[in-house]
């Protein structure tokens, strides 16, 4: 059962969604909302010049299914982006259909009555198809409106500013369409780097295990097997061997610790330059500087700097992540939202940012966190009394 606490069921879902998420639901909120707005106010002009009342009730049918068709039309055509996917022909031919039945209908209205009716006819067409990823039919519905105003009004000035009308809805469509494409491809993009990086370091955790297991493995079978031998031979050498087998297999436990807990020499320069340019690959604008920092702590700092820039490609969507120290301070910052609560720690195994800390306060230092306004800080605070003891010290008392 979810504890958590819903203060305003915001509408559709707001809080809940993710930023990319929010973007599109604006968008195509927006669209809608601006059709059936932009629709209403057509309605409203075309029944205060209408005359009679069959006009006016054929006003409202004629507009009602044109909003009908024009929507399920404009939901298709927000559905190529990102993707290129086929024009819907189907609902097109729909909205086409009923087009020609208003605009037949138009016709049948006295020439100072057919402007209002006929502005809404070019609107739905122009908003409708505006989003189709085909310049072909985004050019002819442009030709469309000044050609539907001139057969309405029979004057070339408002064929003009059918077309006009027609240009700007189309624009209007087409490039909110295209600049939720673009958003949702750059999410994309970065979900990838993220996934990328993660994997990468899969790997190297992988070849790591190769070249640190690997050799004592081997040496324990082949060690094992030779003593299997003698002791079936009754060889006094047997028992020794056995012994030399354990001492090997104490040696790999301890470097499988070490291994498992990250403790294995690193260089502080080389993890700060594979850090800014990881972050940068996933499209975060990262900086570093740790002049100053005793280098008795460059190891212990590699280490968090490696744990945490792993957590916010995996954990956040930040777009800005700074290292820097000052007066015995290193801090971690990212614009992005704070990973929930357990997540930072790789879902408890003990391998995360709590084993650090824990690590770094026998050390003399203390690892905090904290998130306000939409920035997660990572603050390392180095107790310069106290002397840094070596990583590899520490996986050996743990034996």
């Amino acid at each position: 059962m979810s504890h958590r606490r819903v203060r305003f069921a915001l509408p559709l879902g707001w809080r809940g969604r993710t930023d990319v998420q929010r973007v599109e639901l604006y968008t195509l909120g927006t669209l809608h909302v601006m059709f059936w707005f932009l629709l209403a106010v057509g309605v409203l002009n075309g029944v205060a010049v209408l005359t009679t009342r069959s006009a006016i009730l054929l006003m409202v049918v004629a507009s009602a299914a044109l909003g009908w068709t024009g929507a399920t039309v404009l939901r298709a055509a927000a559905a190529l982006y990102p993707e290129h996917r086929p024009i819907p022909v189907r609902p097109l031919l729909v909205l086409a259909v009923v087009a020609l039945a208003v605009q037949g209908w138009i016709l049948t209205l006295p020439a100072d009555e057919r402007f209002p009716a006929t502005l809404v006819l070019v609107g739905v067409l122009a908003w409708a198809c505006g989003g189709l990823r085909d310049s072909v039919i985004q050019s002819v519905v442009v030709l469309l409106g000044g050609a539907v105003a001139l057969l309405s009004t029979q004057h070339p000035g408002m064929a003009v500013y059918g077309a006009a009308v027609a240009a700007f809805f189309v624009f209007t469509v087409q490039s909110s369409l295209w600049l939720l494409g673009v958003v949702t491809e750059l999410d994309q993009a970065r979900r990838s780097q993220a996934a990328l990086a993660v994997a990468e370091e899969r790997l190297r955790f992988s070849r790591d295990v190769h070249d640190v297991l690997g050799r004592h493995l081997a040496t324990i079978a082949v060690r094992a097997e030779l003593a299997a031998t003698l002791a079936e031979r009754h060889d006094a050498r047997a028992p020794e061997l056995v012994r030399e087998l354990r001492t090997t297999a104490h040696e790999a436990l301890r470097e499988a610790r070490e291994l498992a807990r990250g403790y294995r020499p690193l260089d502080l320069s080389q993890e700060l330059d594979g850090a800014v340019a990881l972050l940068r690959s996933a499209g975060i604008d990262a900086t570093a500087s740790l002049d100053g920092l005793p280098e008795g702590w460059h190891e212990a700092v590699a280490r968090v700097v490696r744990e945490a820039v792993t957590n916010v490609l995996r954990h956040s969507s930040a777009t800005r992540v700074e290292i820097c120290y000052a007066d015995g301070l290193v801090e971690i910052r990212n614009d992005g939202v704070a990973a929930p609560a357990g997540h930072e720690d790789d879902g408890g195994t003990g391998t995360g940012l709590a084993t650090l800390a824990a690590d770094l306060a026998a050390r003399g230092a203390s690892l905090e966190r904290a998130a306000a306004s939409g920035e997660f800080v990572l603050r390392l605070r180095l107790d310069p009394a106290t002397p840094p003891t070596p990583a590899s010290a520490l996986v050996g008392s743990r034996r």
